[in-house]
């Protein structure tokens, strides 16, 4: 099991310094930290191809695909943290019908939250970004070390003035 608890404050820390650097404090982020992750989403199925159709070319090596997931998940946790909505649980979910639907499903979600921000709307989001990633392959321990691996490059390109 993900430990979210952690991976929240990690992300707090992160925010917390991007804030003081580029003074952003008390500003609402909300709708460039959804913008952002609309457009980390669909970086995330471009290198997944699941839609491309009209290609045979095979889909990017798991590890970049993962490590788009978790560019994804930072701006998820990161709305999370500017709304106060912390709460968020791991149920047991079944792998998707089709990853594409699964990812049409969280565009869905994102859309919902840009339009009516509350809890629930988030919670949805959530659910339907974790069963993406079981669908795409991913356990929550290599989520969870990706995750933890990319933290550090933001925080270093933070300090290289990214």
């Amino acid at each position: 099991m993900m430990n979210i608890e952690k991976l929240f404050q990690i992300q707090k820390e992160l925010d917390m310094k991007i804030l003081k650097e580029h003074q952003l404090e008390g500003k609402d982020l909300v709708p460039r930290k959804i913008l952002a992750l609309l457009v980390e989403l669909g970086e995330l199925a471009n290198e997944t191809r699941c839609f491309k159709y009209w290609s045979l070319k095979s889909p990017a090596e798991k590890k970049v695909i993962l490590e788009e997931y978790v560019d994804c998940l930072h701006f998820i946790l990161s709305i999370g943290l500017e709304k106060g909505f912390l709460y968020l649980s791991f149920e047991e979910i079944n792998a998707p019908e089709t990853v594409t639907g699964q990812f049409m499903e969280v565009f869905a979600n994102i859309t919902a939250l840009q339009f009516n921000q509350r809890e629930e709307n988030y919670t949805k989001l959530w659910k339907s970004f974790v069963k993406l990633g079981v669908g795409l392959g991913f356990d929550y321990k290599e989520i969870e070390e990706s995750y933890l691996m990319k933290n550090k490059i933001n925080h270093q390109r933070q300090a290289e003035g990214y």
